[in-house]
């Protein structure tokens, strides 16, 4: 049997890919995916500069897609891989939509609402909670973002 830091490896690797597509389209290097029985069934980047949508998150736009993929807004024994911590807006998509697991790569200091600068996915206040598991490549998944940004600011871009 695969150990689950490995497959969880596996797959940030995987969401990091799609991080590294979204930074070439000039979008902030996010990538998401959900899983279920070690399927991808969907996989996304942000897309908030292509579509105008400031909803338009990697993790939102992948629970979309998953929902879809399983007929269902109930997406029960699923795992969420993505590169940055969830903000906000995401955390609450992810409880509504029931996500079991959370897996991401780097914390996010500034929006963080997994366990940065809030626990969202478990407060014990809401009606559901989700497995979390951080950190996991954080380095690249942190690398990506530090270059995209670092190389805007060259630029002079916002």
């Amino acid at each position: 049997m695969i150990p689950q830091q490995q497959i969880d490896e596996h797959f940030m690797q995987r969401a990091l890919e799609l991080a590294y597509q979204a930074a070439t389209a000039d979008e902030v290097p996010v990538g998401a995916l959900v899983v279920r029985n070690h399927q991808i069934i969907a996989a996304a980047s942000n897309q908030r500069e292509m579509l105008k949508d400031p909803t338009a998150h990697a993790e939102m736009i992948a629970i979309t897609q998953a929902a879809a993929a399983m007929g269902d807004w109930r997406l029960e024994e699923t795992t969420l891989y993505v590169t940055l911590e969830p903000c906000p807006m995401c955390a609450g998509a992810i409880l509504q939509a029931r996500v079991p697991r959370v897996v991401y790569g780097a914390s996010d200091h500034k929006a963080g609402a997994v366990s940065s600068l809030f626990q969202l996915l478990n407060d014990s206040r809401l009606n559901h909670r989700s497995e979390v598991c951080g950190g996991v490549l954080a380095e690249p998944c942190g690398q990506v973002l530090t270059e995209f940004f670092a190389s805007k600011r060259a630029l002079g871009k916002k």
